[in-house]
């Protein structure tokens, strides 16, 4: 790399009308490891062959209330046979995902009910530290992750995913008039001391978007926006997380349950809303770091813990349309030491609730909007001129074939937020390889919609902090 180069920033716009380099140290180039990041996509391809036992937890009895962590990269078999089909088969996962979030805030926006989103026949419709494992769904090609919990007394250990786009937590129960395949046994209610029906007088069962009754009990229906969905009993259950637990948290016990949950045994809900984890955990804050996406190792999530003193931290936005979804103060973004041309609006919330753009756990690439992503693009591609480039793939249009390297400079690309606060990420956090040859695409996408997302992809090896409390979003690199 170049040796470091120090600007001047001679005026603050309002409107970035001229590219402007920034006075920071932040280097204008950051190094990718082709070979490193291609040798992962081999070792991802050939691990889907091992069946990926079920690893039971130990408990730490520390003040922390940390735990030893098992990685579990693939939750069952699956056909993918080289990584372009993986990817391909992400991606297309992360294309639905994006429509259900578009769509969600869309009819929020509208002021139209959820239940308009009905995707099937609903037939069933007649506080201490909390810290547990976070593991990379993506061997089993969601581009999800997954957390060990405990559902029931005694506790019936689970993977679930983790989803800060989600309020309602829930598992898949038995007796299942329709379930999908699952790596754990289907929870049995039958064999829980703890199970406990809610009926439909509960405040709970009253804050759900869409419910019903029968005999007097209460019935819970979650529709995605993407054909996913489920529906079952709301109850009320005891959740284990490391060594301890909590009781009388409401979550769905899913009989009918359809989507995008591949492996998992259901959902553990991050949201903003009164019905989400945190919330009925009464948590001030709780973090989560997601490990590499090709990686079998393993990160934690965390409840009521303090954010790393090193975090780069921006203003935490709530939308009075949508309280799930967590919205970030992002004010620019730069690519090689130069702000985009872009209006410093254009992630804020508008005064209907639309646009904005939030940070999610499900969503693997970083959607933004049409004008916005083009002027990134273009300054990528104008900087990588050096580079190879090679056809697109998938919803990706800026690729380069990186065979014949082994490592190399790119346009180091950065988040910007108030108080001249900067997050640069690592290069395989925006250049991913996309088969096992050594092609790269440049992993941001355009969206149509108002709404912008910040991917995992883009907040791998990056520990997000949620102060809840005091409105505030940290992130720490390499806190994993």
């Amino acid at each position: 790399m170049g040796s470091l180069r120090y600007y001047i920033l001679f005026a603050l716009l309002s409107y970035s009308a001229h590219s402007r380099n920034l006075p920071t140290t932040t280097s204008k180039t950051t190094v990718l490891n082709v070979a490193a990041s291609i040798q992962a996509t081999l070792n991802a391809v050939s691990s889907y062959s091992n069946s990926g036992a079920t690893q039971s937890l130990t408990h730490s009895a520390s003040s922390s209330l940390s735990l030893p962590l098992h990685s579990r990269i693939s939750l069952h078999r699956h056909s993918h046979k080289d990584y372009m089909s993986l990817i391909s088969a992400r991606l297309g996962r992360d294309s639905a995902r994006v429509r259900s979030l578009t769509t969600r805030l869309d009819l929020a926006v509208s002021g139209i009910a959820t239940s308009d989103l009905k995707p099937v026949d609903t037939k069933s419709f007649g506080t201490d530290q909390f810290e547990g494992p976070v593991v990379s769904g993506t061997s089993q090609g969601s581009g999800e992750y997954f957390s060990r919990v405990g559902i029931g007394r005694p506790p019936s250990q689970v993977y679930v995913v983790l989803d800060t786009g989600s309020d309602v937590s829930w598992v898949q129960c038995a007796p299942c008039a329709d379930c999908y395949q699952q790596a754990d046994p289907i929870f049995e209610p039958t064999s829980s001391a703890s199970f406990a029906q809610l009926s439909c007088d509960a405040a709970r069962c009253k804050s759900l978007d869409v419910f019903e009754c029968r005999n007097n009990t209460c019935l819970y229906e979650v529709a995605y926006g993407d054909g996913s969905y489920t529906v079952g009993d709301f109850v009320t259950e005891t959740i284990s997380i490391g060594g301890e637990s909590l009781s009388d948290v409401a979550i769905g016990c899913g009989d009918n349950n359809e989507g995008l949950f591949v492996g998992a045994a259901g959902l553990l809900g991050l949201g903003g809303g009164p019905l989400s984890f945190p919330s009925q955990l009464n948590a001030t804050s709780f973090s989560y770091c997601l490990v590499d996406r090709d990686s079998d190792s393993t990160s934690t999530l965390e409840f009521n813990t303090a954010m790393p003193h090193n975090a780069v931290t921006a203003p935490l936005r709530r939308n009075r349309q949508l309280n799930t979804f967590y919205f970030v103060g992002l004010i620019g973004i730069s690519v090689g030491g130069e702000m985009l041309k872009i209006p410093a609006n254009v992630f804020e919330i508008d005064e209907s609730g639309n646009g904005g753009i939030i940070i999610d756990s499900g969503t693997a690439v970083t959607r933004l909007q049409t004008e916005t992503y083009d002027a990134l693009r273009s300054a990528f591609v104008n900087m990588t001129q050096g580079l190879e480039s090679t056809s697109g793939v998938a919803l990706f249009d800026a690729c380069y074939d990186l065979s014949k390297i082994e490592s190399v400079d790119v346009p180091t690309l950065s988040f910007h937020f108030e108080d001249g606060k900067e997050l640069p990420l690592p290069a395989k956090n925006y250049l991913i390889p996309v088969d096992s040859q050594g092609t790269f695409c440049f992993a941001f996408a355009p969206t149509s919609g108002a709404l912008s997302i910040i991917g995992n992809v883009q907040q791998q090896g990056t520990r997000v902090s949620f102060d809840i409390a005091n409105s505030v979003v940290g992130f720490s690199a390499d806190q994993c």
